[in-house]
């Protein structure tokens, strides 16, 4: 079975059934950031939101640590994971997306974000979080969304 037919086929965030990543949810769609990931999230027993993905070498640069690009790429996708709540059934853009590279992620470990909103409640959400790689900080940054309205044609 594929990872999409483990997921679903409707569109959106969907369960994941099976595997290393039963228990979490992932977006089935073509994405950029699934495509760069798959990037999978739950929700924690305190409340939060956590992210996380496995890295593999295709997220590795040519000295065998991960790209930065790729922290950077779940860092911007985590924003929106860290700021669920916040965000309720609206879209968003991100406006800023700044990072301090902290250690180098190689392949194989688990890489995972969590954090905080540390301003809401309006149409910018302000978001800090950390980078893991097994439980080892990697990547510290700072987010802020702008909540957008559906794309007119």
């Amino acid at each position: 079975m594929s990872e999409n037919e483990a997921v679903g086929a409707t569109g959106g965030l969907q369960p994941v059934t099976e595997g290393e990543w039963a228990g979490w949810s992932t977006w089935q769609s073509d994405a950029f950031e699934q495509r760069a990931g798959p990037f999978y999230e739950k929700l924690e027993a305190d409340g939060s939101r956590v992210a996380a993905f496995r890295a593999e070498g295709r997220h590795m640069n040519g000295a065998g640590f991960m790209h930065g690009g790729c922290l950077m790429t779940f860092a911007d996708s985590a924003i929106f994971t860290i700021a669920s709540a916040e965000m309720a059934d609206s879209h968003g853009v991100t406006m800023n997306l700044s990072g301090d590279f902290l250690d180098a992620a190689r392949e194989g470990q688990l890489m995972e974000a969590r954090g905080e909103v540390t301003r809401g409640g309006g149409k910018t959400i302000y978001v800090r979080g950390l980078v893991t790689a097994d439980k080892q900080p990697v990547l510290s940054f700072t987010g802020i969304i702008r909540k957008v309205g559906p794309r007119k044609s």
